[in-house]
This record gives C-alpha cells, sequence and structure tokens, in this order.
C-alpha cells in the first residue's frame, strides 16, 4: 500500500491494543504446515503440493523458498514423486488420478473436512439429495462437491434457497464449507429447513470449531473497541468472515501484514483491535503490534478467550 508522507509522519499516543483470543493458526493449519515441513525433512525437495497448502500468502513463500512447489493439477507433479494433498481436501477423482499414477500421497485435509466428506457419502448411501451451503470456487467446496461427483448442489444465498429445484422435497439433507460466516449460515439453514421442513442435516456442525471461536471472539472484541484490524490473506475464507463480522460493528480493515496498516485509520480511535485467520501465523500479530508501537502505542491486552486444545495426529509416514 502507498502511503502519503503526511500518514508516515503520523503519530498515535493514548491508544490501547487489545488482542482476540483464540485468533491465529487453527489445529487443522498446524498439522497441515508440519506434514509439509516434516515431509520435506524426511523426503528432500522439490515437494509437491496440490493446491496452497493453506490461504496464506507468508506461509506460502516461506515454503516455496524451502522447496515447495504447489500446482494445481497432478500433470505438475512427476512420476514417482510424494504429492500433499491441502488443508482443503481434494475431490475422488484428484485421488484417483494420484493413486492411478502410483503418487505417493500424504494427506493434509483437514479432518474437520473430511468429517463433511464422511457425511456426504452417508447421505448418498441413505438415498438423499444433498445441497452444500458454500462459496463457489473455494477449494473445500469444489472438494467436497468432487466426493459425489455431479450429485450435489451448491447454494450460497438464502435467494438460491427459493429458488432451489429438487426432485424429493422429504429425502434432501445438507451440508456446509467449514469456514463460513455462523450467522449467515444459520440464516440460510433457516431458510431451508423453512421451506423443506423434512431436511436433514449434519449430526455435528459442519461449521469448524475455530472459525466459530475466532467469530465469537470478534464479537465480543468489538464491544470493547472502536476499530479492528483483521489479518488474514483475502483468498482466505475464514478471514474474509472475519472481516465481515468485524465490520458488522466497528470500521474493520483487513491486512495481510503490518505494511498494509494505514496510521489515518486509527486516528481518534481509543481502542484498537487485533485478530487473525486460522491461516496466519502468529509472527505476523506481533509485527502488526510492533508497528502500531512504532507509531506510538505503549498498551497491548490480551483478552481472555476459550482456550483451544484441540490436537490432530500426522500421517503415520510422517510420526517421530
Amino acid at each position: 500500500m502507498f502511503f502519503s508522507r503526511r500518514s508516515t509522519m503520523i503519530k498515535l499516543h493514548k491508544q490501547t491494543i487489545k488482542l482476540a483470543n483464540p485468533r491465529g493458526f487453527c489445529a487443522g493449519v498446524e498439522r497441515a504446515v508440519e506434514i509439509v515441513e516434516r515431509a520435506l525433512e524426511k523426503f528432500g525437495s522439490p515437494m509437491y503440493v496440490h493446491h496452497e497448502i493453506v490461504h496464506n500468502e507468508h506461509v506460502v513463500a516461506e515454503l516455496r523458498a524451502k522447496g515447495v512447489i504447489f500446482v494445481n493439477t497432478l500433470d505438475e507433479v512427476p512420476d514417482n514423486t510424494h504429492v500433499i494433498f491441502s488443508a482443503h481436501g481434494v475431490s475422488q477423482s484428484v485421488r484417483s488420478q494420484a493413486q492411478t499414477r502410483g503418487l505417493q500421497i500424504l494427506d493434509a485435509t483437514c479432518p474437520l473436512v473430511t468429517k463433511v466428506h464422511v457425511e456426504v457419502a452417508r447421505m448418498h448411501a441413505d438415498g438423499d439429495e444433498i445441497i452444500m451451503i458454500g462459496h463457489k470456487g473455494h477449494p473445500e467446496v469444489e472438494g467436497t462437491l468432487g466426493q459425489l461427483s455431479g450429485c450435489i448442489v451448491l447454494i450460497e444465498t438464502i435467494d438460491d434457497v427459493v429458488h432451489l429445484q429438487v426432485h424429493d422435497a422429504d429425502k434432501l439433507a445438507y451440508v456446509t464449507q467449514t469456514t463460513l460466516s455462523v450467522d449467515d449460515a444459520s440464516a440460510i439453514i433457516d431458510a431451508l429447513i423453512k421451506r423443506f421442513p423434512n431436511i436433514k442435516g449434519p449430526k455435528k456442525d459442519d461449521i469448524c470449531y475455530a472459525t466459530q471461536n475466532r467469530q465469537q471472539a470478534v464479537k465480543e472484541l468489538a464491544q470493547n473497541c472502536d476499530t479492528i484490524l483483521v489479518i488474514g490473506s483475502r483468498t482466505s475464507s475464514n478471514s474474509q468472515r472475519l472481516h465481515e463480522v468485524a465490520k458488522h460493528f466497528v470500521p474493520s480493515f483487513m491486512i495481510e501484514d503490518a505494511d498494509d496498516i494505514d496510521p489515518e485509520w486509527l486516528l481518534e480511535r481509543e481502542s484498537i483491535g487485533i485478530t487473525s485467520g486460522a491461516s496466519v501465523p502468529e509472527v505476523l500479530v506481533r509485527g502488526v503490534i510492533s508497528r502500531l508501537e512504532d507509531l506510538g502505542i505503549t498498551e497491548v491486552h490480551e483478552e481472555k478467550g476459550v482456550r483451544e486444545q484441540i490436537l490432530f495426529p500426522l500421517p503415520e509416514l510422517l510420526r517421530r
């Protein structure tokens, strides 16, 4: 971002930084990144990853510098090598292609995304027509739709519910993308239930615990702040949803890192909230705090919040 000479000379004072909790890496992202790093240690570079391992430019750039090659199709992966599936999951056709070619698969799919894939298979086996709530084109959505090619209908809005055509209103089930806005998803689910009273949902909520916790933390942060900085990549669904939640309550700005901060945003603001998406490393949060301290802010408070203790196991091949 370009800053004017005036904005670079701005000094802030008396403002307080408040850090949301929880924020940053979730268990699924931690697992995915560790899978890539351990694969590099064990098998060396280059290491091929199908799509970006997580949606954060800094994480991707750091791994690329270590010898990771991110590919969009398996045609870019040489024979007789390893391939890592990203945290967002893949379609059955991608998995079958890798197996047919004899590629050594290291699956970094988040277990909570895998849970949705299992639900889809169960619903299909029960004879249900499946509706997915999610964002078109997102890798997680593409992977879930690809579990049953052509058998899942994607909807994004309440208006889509209004115009939805189904074969049998009594044989319907729905799943959701794991990184949706909790409030937006609830509104769409309510609309589905109102139109199709017998529709079945997942046994447990599909929106992951980390997404829900971070959105709730932002709502609580907004009660005590008059602006919020959301750290995250614009390709990250969960970061985008955090930004949407935050700006519903107070002025909010989405930034990739400290370099994106315009001090003029923060003039006349007494309390500045900071949060970060589930694919954002804590080092970027610390960089933002350092930038604000350089501008004159000295008080930093850590908010209370839910303590996340979930850990997902690594693939057996990579366990020490």
